[in-house]
């Protein structure tokens, strides 16, 4: 898992370093935050703390979302581009996380927020399937993000690997495609097709 890990951040830190402040300031896929907000939001996530990140959500009047876009801005504004990518290389190999996390947490983490960043810069990222697999079981039946509840009455197909979930019209494509949407991408789901694409769309 942690090699899957490494791999990922340091395949980012790579992506990163030949971008231009222009990139850096594009929208991501995350409404609101920007390609440098998501690149400083990964580097957080073996440097927070349960005291840290409830204090946060405190400011936050409770509201989650709130305080991790409040915590990716602030350290975003704090360091430079060059520093950020630094941090992603020098925290490859480290083996922590938040304490209410998930082992498969970091690692989902990274294949989305890879795509977050490269699709807005037309930039071509694919994950080996072997490390998206996992994820799509761990995003499906993880309550905080609500996929077994947006995908109801559609069955779900993975092309590319033997991971299939739920009934009704189907819906087939990459994994890649299917762990953005899950994720509550809409931009995965234009890599998605089937009848029950339909019904995907008008829960994004």
């Amino acid at each position: 898992m942690l090699d899957d890990v490494a791999s990922e951040r340091l395949a980012l830190a790579d992506e990163l370093s030949g971008l231009t402040d222009g990139e850096w300031a594009t929208p991501s896929l995350c409404a609101g935050w920007t390609v440098r907000d998501v690149a400083a939001h990964l580097t957080l996530s073996t440097r927070t703390s349960v005291p840290r990140f409830a204090w946060a959500a405190l400011k936050a009047r409770g509201d989650v979302d709130r305080a991790f876009a409040d915590e990716a801005r602030e350290r975003a504004g704090r360091f430079t581009a060059a520093e950020l990518i630094a941090q992603l290389r020098e925290m490859a190999r480290v083996d922590r996380r938040l304490r209410l996390s998930g082992p498969l947490d970091p690692l989902n983490d990274l294949l989305v927020h890879r795509q977050d960043i490269a699709i807005p810069l037309g930039h071509a990222v694919e994950a080996p399937v072997d490390r998206v697999e996992p994820c799509l079981a761990h995003t499906w039946s993880a309550p905080f993000v609500g996929a077994a509840k947006r995908f109801a009455g559609v069955r779900l197909v993975a092309t590319d690997c033997g991971w299939t979930e739920g009934e009704g019209p189907e819906l087939r494509g990459p994994a890649s495609g299917m762990l953005l949407a899950l994720n509550g991408r809409a931009a995965g789901l234009d890599r998605l097709e089937g009848p029950g694409l339909e019904i995907a769309r008008s829960r994004h």
